[in-house]
C-alpha cells in the first residue's frame, strides 16, 4: 500500500538509493532496519527488541497439522514459502510461529490487521461483550449496532450515512452491485483490469485478475475497462509525475495537464462507447489496485471517470476494503486522496482488525431504491461482538485520560528516574523539555522509560 512515510517517526527513516541500502542474509528471526548505520552484505540484520513474550506452543505437532492439511483443508495452494509457517500467537506489530521465532509483520494478515494483533484494548473490549452477549440479529434492537452504526457514520462525508453491516468484502461487494442496479435500473457494471472486488459467485465478473477468473459464466453484465496504470501501462512511465517509482516527480507535461492522465480517460469512454449500453448500472474502483500490486492512477482520472459514469446514469462504488481505515496514512479513505465522494463505499478487512466484519455504506435515496427492490436480511451482520470491536477499532480519539490514570503513568516515569512536567487544560500532556547538554544514549532511556510506562498503563486498563 502507498505508505505515507511522513507519518512515521521520524527516527524511522528509509534511503531510497540502491547504493545505500542493500539485501542482507536473512536470519531464522527475520530482519530489521539498524538505526544509525548502513547495511551492507556482510551484516546481519539485528531484530528490535520487544517486551511481549509468547506462551509455549503446546498443541499440535507441525508435521500433523501437514497431514490434516493435506487430507482435509481447500486444496488451492495459498499458503507461503515452501515450509508454511505455523503461527502460534501474535501481539502487535509481532508474529510468533510454533518453533518460538519472531516475525514482523508488515502485511497484517493480508492488509487486515489494522491497530496490531491482539490489541489490548481491543481484546478487552471482546471478552466484555463476550461476556455479555455473543449473538443476536438485526431483528432486535442492541447498543452495541447503534453504537457502532453513529461512530462510522461520523467518519463518512454527507450524504453518505447510511449502513448496511455485513461479513466480509466480498459480501459487501456483492451488495453493492445488487444496490447499484436497483438505483440505476440498469445491469452494466464496469471495474478496472487488474481489480479484485471479491471471490463470490457474483463479485467473480468484477474481478479481472487472471487466477480468479474461471471457464463457466458468471456474473453476467461485469465489463472490464483499461486499468490507468503509470506505472506499467502505455502511458505514464518513471518520467510521470504520478509514477510511484519516480522520486523527484517531473515530467514533460505542462503543470495541471497530464497527457497519460488524458490517454486513459479516452480508453475509459472507449470502454463507454463500445462495451456496454447507453445508460449503465454503475463503476466499481479500488482507490489503490492491491491485488494486482498496489497500482496507482493518475491524480485526476478518477474525479473524470466518475463524472462519465453519472452522465450515463450510474453511480460510483469505491471499493475500500483495502485502502479504508487510515491504511493510506494521508487520509482516512482512500477515495479522499482522488478528491471525490463515491455513492457507496464498501469496507471489510481493516474494519474488524481481523474479526469477520463489512459494510457498506450509501445515500439514503439510493438504500431506498434497495428496500424497494428487495427485502435485505443478514444473519450475522451488525451482531454485538462484531460491532464492539468495530467500535474498540475506532476508538482511538484525542478524550484525555482520567486524571488517576495520567497520574499513575508520571508516577511510573519518576520510579524508573525519569522526570517530566505536565501540562494542557486536563493535566494529560507530558512536558518534555531537557537541558541541550543532553546525550543520545539518555535520550534513549527516556524513550524506554515512557515506552515501558504506556505498556504497563495499556495492561492496566486490559485487566
Amino acid at each position: 500500500m502507498a505508505l505515507a512515510w511522513r507519518n512515521l517517526p521520524k527516527a524511522f527513516y528509509l534511503e531510497t538509493s540502491l547504493r545505500s541500502l542493500q539485501m542482507c542474509p536473512s536470519s531464522s528471526l527475520g530482519a530489521s532496519w539498524i538505526s544509525g548505520s548502513r547495511l551492507t552484505l556482510h551484516t546481519k540484520p539485528s531484530m528490535p527488541s520487544s517486551d511481549f513474550s509468547p506462551e509455549p506452543y503446546q498443541t499440535l505437532p507441525y508435521s500433523r497439522a501437514r497431514e490434516i492439511h493435506k487430507q482435509h483443508i481447500s486444496p488451492v495452494e495459498t499458503a507461503y514459502f515452501q515450509k508454511p509457517l505455523m503461527l502460534h500467537q501474535g501481539h502487535m506489530e509481532w508474529l510468533f510461529d510454533s518453533e518460538g521465532n519472531r516475525y514482523l509483520d508488515f502485511f497484517s494478515g493480508i492488509v487486515t490487521v489494522s491497530v496490531g494483533h491482539c490489541h489490548p484494548k481491543v481484546t478487552a473490549v471482546a471478552q466484555k461483550q463476550m461476556g455479555r452477549l455473543w449473538h443476536t440479529s438485526s431483528v432486535f434492537f442492541h447498543p452495541p449496532m447503534h453504537e457502532y452504526a453513529e461512530k462510522l457514520s461520523a467518519l463518512l462525508p454527507e450524504p453518505l450515512k447510511v449502513i448496511f453491516l455485513v461479513n466480509s468484502g466480498s459480501e459487501a461487494n456483492d451488495l453493492a452491485m445488487v444496490m447499484a442496479r436497483a438505483h440505476s435500473n440498469h445491469t452494466d457494471i464496469i471495474s478496472f483490469r487488474g481489480a479484485y472486488h471479491g471471490c463470490s459467485p457474483y463479485t467473480l465478473g468484477l474481478t479481472n485478475v487472471g487466477n480468479y477468473k474461471v471457464d463457466f459464466p458468471s456474473a453476467m453484465g461485469c465489463r472490464s475497462t483499461m486499468c490507468p496504470d503509470v506505472f506499467r501501462g502505455p502511458w505514464g512511465g518513471s518520467y510521470c509525475r504520478d509514477s510511484p517509482v519516480q522520486t523527484v516527480r517531473k515530467c514533460s507535461c505542462t503543470p495541471g495537464c497530464c497527457q497519460a492522465n488524458k490517454q486513459y480517460i479516452e480508453q475509459f469512454k472507449e470502454t463507454l462507447n463500445t462495451s456496454v449500453a447507453k445508460s449503465i448500472a454503475g463503476f466499481f474502483a479500488e482507490p489503490i489496485q492491491g491485488v494486482n500490486g498496489f497500482v496507482q492512477y493518475p491524480k485526476e482520472f478518477l474525479k473524470e471517470a466518475f463524472a462519465l459514469v453519472r452522465e450515463r446514469g450510474g453511480v460510483c462504488i469505491a471499493d475500500e476494503v483495502q485502502t479504508g481505515f487510515g491504511r493510506l496514512g494521508s487520509h482516512f479513505w482512500g477515495f479522499q486522496s482522488h478528491d471525490v465522494l463515491p455513492d457507496i463505499v464498501t469496507m471489510a478487512k481493516g474494519i474488524g482488525n481481523g474479526f469477520p466484519m463489512a459494510a457498506v455504506v450509501t445515500t439514503p435515496e439510493i438504500a431506498k431504491s434497495l428496500t424497494k427492490c428487495m427485502h435485505h436480511f443478514n444473519t450475522f451482520g451488525g451482531n454485538p461482538l462484531a460491532c464492539a470491536i468495530g467500535s474498540a477499532v475506532l476508538e482511538m480519539s484525542r478524550q484525555p485520560l482520567p486524571k488517576t490514570e495520567v497520574n499513575q503513568i508520571h508516577e511510573d516515569c519518576k520510579d524508573m528516574g525519569l522526570l517530566v512536567g505536565r501540562g494542557g487544560i486536563f493535566s494529560q500532556t507530558f512536558r518534555i523539555a531537557p537541558p541541550m547538554c543532553i546525550t543520545k544514549q539518555e535520550v534513549d532511556f527516556a524513550f524506554e522509560v515512557f515506552r515501558t510506562a504506556l505498556i504497563q498503563h495499556m495492561e492496566r486498563r486490559s485487566k
